[in-house]
């Protein structure tokens, strides 16, 4: 149980602050083109509860990844509908990728700041959580950043390809919106996508990001998800 507790007080705050400004991000850009929808609702605010979606939550502390409840946007109240559904759309994972960035720069200056410290220091205790929420803050919102580029409808990437798509085309592919999220268990849960394709993507990018502290978010990891 105390394992639990530990695990639960490294992820929570990462995951909340990943899914809350994912969603935001998207009604504050829609409002800024035009759509008022999000702050009609009030789902622009960085309450989390206003965004959580309870299954998406669980799969996201369970698996390392999972989903929020969409912001609305309407797309005709959009000054230019497709070209800024676009944008609206990219708006997420765009937010997901500045926090990534974020928590890799917090991750470097607590290794840095914990390597001046001498052995024994009382400031340690308190130092080693930030950076494991650090560690975890960048691997969940590099996860969130590609998982919700899937050109496949309703996450966001499916989106920007309906639309670049010509209208027919477009209206194709939205016809498979009622059944993404099937497709997407299906692919992850029911093929090798994640192994062969999506798990190396994010390897990559969060080895970028993390630099030499790569194995600490190793690490972390490990202990979130393998212990």
């Amino acid at each position: 149980m105390e394992q639990i507790f530990l695990k639960i007080s490294i992820m929570l705050v990462p995951a909340l602050l990943a899914v809350t400004l994912h969603e935001v991000a998207h009604g504050f850009l829609a409002e800024r083109l035009g759509d008022p929808t999000a702050r009609l609702l009030g789902r622009l605010s960085l309450n989390p509860l206003k965004h959580l979606d309870p299954i998406g939550t669980i799969a996201l502390l369970v698996f390392g990844f999972g989903w929020a409840r969409p912001v609305p946007v309407n797309p005709s109240n959009l000054r230019r509908s497709r070209t800024d559904m676009i944008w609206v759309s990219l708006a997420g994972p765009s937010a997901n990728l500045l926090l990534a960035l974020a928590s890799a720069l917090l991750l470097r200056g607590v290794v840095y700041f914990a390597a001046l410290m001498p052995e024994g220091s009382q400031a340690l205790p308190y130092i080693e959580p930030i950076g494991l929420m650090a560690a975890f803050g960048l691997y969940i919102n590099v996860i969130l950043c590609l998982f919700n580029l899937l050109p496949v409808p309703p996450l966001d990437g499916g989106r920007v390809v309906m639309g670049l798509l010509p209208e027919r085309q477009a209206l194709l592919l939205r016809r498979i919106e009622p059944f993404g999220m099937l497709l997407i268990v299906f692919l992850v849960f029911g093929t090798s996508i994640w192994q062969t394709v999506f798990g190396p993507a994010v390897h990559y990018v969060v080895a970028i990001l993390a630099g030499p502290h790569l194995d600490v978010v190793e690490q972390t990891m490990r202990l979130l998800f393998y212990r």
